[in-house]
């Protein structure tokens, strides 16, 4: 079944130490525009992430939102500087000889010089960080996908709809078109008849004038594709395989038949019918734009 362009999907898992909340969200553009908004220490995983993205997703605006909290995973190391520190207790040790004291150095004291301890955050295995983000990007957009599906079967319900409603208008058109030119044939005899009068008409000549004008308001050729669109229309809405451009081209082509039969037929009913036939199709087409 289609999906829609526009979806939102959330996930949060805990891993290795890290609390990961992913959040994907989209709107409808014609072709695939991705944005990833996570903190800058991250982003060493942007690349990752879009790959994920492109894999699932054909088109559309998205927007994907990654906050971390890896306050539970930062382990601290803290080192030693031996040599600054042997400085630092011999100077205070200078110090004393000078003041005529005894040195009593502690560590305590040595510690609160600058640069002796050095607090340092361990490395991270970016491979397995990049994983984790992207093993709940996927959560995030499996949420994602089913709100999709969820609004694409509401877009193929209603496009099948307006289906049947153009292919109830080309049956008016078909059972319509052949009256037209009896129509014209009885109107055209008529009105030789109240100029000639009397005079004998030429039943040839009629049969000629109508044939030409059946042959220029025939739309046999028009309601075929009609019907062909319609049929491939059907088919597209029942696929797993993105198909918004091409219904969207199809529906273009849906438009440009219904304007050829509404040119081709000078006739108010059939008009009348082509105007709701467009109605349909406009409003379909515009059902189509949330399509992926």
């Amino acid at each position: 079944m289609i999906k829609s362009m526009t979806g939102y999907g959330r996930a949060r898992e805990m891993l290795n130490k890290r609390d990961i909340t992913v959040e994907v969200r989209s709107v409808n553009n014609r072709y695939l525009d991705c944005t990833v908004k996570m903190p800058r220490m991250y982003s060493f995983a942007e690349d990752a992430v879009k790959q994920h993205v492109q894999k699932a997703i054909s088109r559309g605006k998205v927007d994907v939102f990654i906050t971390v909290d890896a306050s539970a995973a930062d382990v601290a190391k803290v080192t030693v500087n031996r040599e600054l520190a042997a400085q630092y207790a011999s100077a205070l040790s200078e110090l004393a000889e000078v003041c005529g004291t005894e040195s009593h150095v502690t560590p305590e004291q040595l510690s609160r010089f600058p640069d002796v301890l050095t607090v340092t955050k361990a490395d991270e295995d970016l491979e397995t960080v990049s994983a984790d983000l992207c093993a709940v990007l996927d959560e995030a957009l499996a949420a994602y996908n089913t709100m999709r599906a969820v609004e694409g079967a509401k877009l193929a319900e209603d496009i099948g709809n307006r289906l049947t409603y153009i292919e109830n208008y080309t049956s008016q058109v078909e059972e319509r078109s052949p009256q037209t030119v009896a129509e014209y044939r009885a109107k055209l005899t008529a009105r030789m008849q109240e100029v000639l009068q009397s005079t004998t008409i030429d039943e040839q000549r009629i049969l000629t004038e109508a044939a030409i004008y059946a042959d220029k308001v025939a739309v046999d050729e028009e309601t075929v594709r009609l019907r062909s669109h319609v049929a491939q229309l059907r088919t597209m809405i029942a696929s797993d395989e993105p198909m918004g451009r091409k219904m969207d081209f199809l529906i273009q082509e849906v438009n440009r038949e219904s304007n050829t039969i509404g040119s081709k037929c000078n006739d108010v009913a059939i008009a009348q019918v082509v105007v709701g036939l467009k109605a349909e199709v406009e409003k379909m087409r515009e059902q189509v734009q949330n399509v992926e």
